[in-house]
């Protein structure tokens, strides 16, 4: 099981400003590479990610480099996973049996759930995803396919509330508390389909949807 603590930074005032303020705290980039069912998607494009928190907000900063890059879905909520796409689940509180699953596509077009084992899947109202700051280094604007080798890189501002049935201010504050989360990657109608994550998965089919597997997330604490 992966394990990360999440660096508390200061809040941008725009998206567009995350990576450098991520570059100034110092904030490592994490791989995504465990290529859970190499047998049958055995691609694994380049991928990382790096995260930290505010007062406010949850800092996330992707970067890809694939063979080809797909951005169709220019809708929130719409299919994400079928573009060039990275994820971030959360469980703030690993004993509830809720988390939140975070997908984008290398346009910054957003879906945002939150699951649970006796709860249907809840789709988060528009009004809190358009709260969540964007940045795209390919533009906001869908454009297809593009069977190019492409660098990519992708940020955002999501406010705590956006997760919004979890006191999620409090729980970052607290030193104790143990999140669990899981990254990915894939792209689901690429020429090379793939799917990649951060902690490792143990399935027989390609599933991000499992807790199971999820990842330790604690936090820095910040100096009062």
């Amino acid at each position: 099981m992966k394990k990360l603590q999440l660096p508390f930074v200061a809040t941008p005032s725009e998206a567009c400003q995350v990576s450098a303020l991520l570059d100034d705290n110092n904030v490592s980039w994490q791989i995504i590479d465990s290529c859970n069912w190499a047998e049958d998607y055995p691609y694994t494009p380049k991928a990382e990610f790096r995260i930290a928190y505010t007062p406010d907000a949850i800092l996330l900063n992707f970067r890809s480099t694939e063979d080809a890059v797909r951005a169709t879905v220019a809708k929130d909520n719409g299919s994400v996973w079928v573009d060039s796409c990275m994820e971030f689940f959360l469980s703030p509180n690993p004993e509830d049996g809720i988390y939140y699953n975070f997908e984008t596509n290398c346009i910054g077009t957003v879906l945002l759930r939150m699951r649970g084992e006796s709860l249907p899947k809840i789709q988060v109202p528009q009004s809190l995803l358009d709260k969540v700051e964007r940045w795209s280094s390919l533009g906001r604007t869908a454009f297809g396919l593009r069977e190019e080798p492409t660098a990519w890189q992708t940020a955002y501002i999501i406010p705590l509330q956006t997760f919004w049935h979890h006191d999620l201010a409090a729980l970052l504050r607290t030193p104790s508390h143990v999140m669990r989360a899981n990254f990915y990657k894939c792209g689901d109608l690429l020429p090379k389909p793939h799917y990649l994550s951060w902690s490792e998965i143990t399935n027989a089919k390609p599933n991000f949807h499992l807790p199971q597997f999820f990842g330790e997330l604690t936090t820095e604490q910040p100096n009062n």
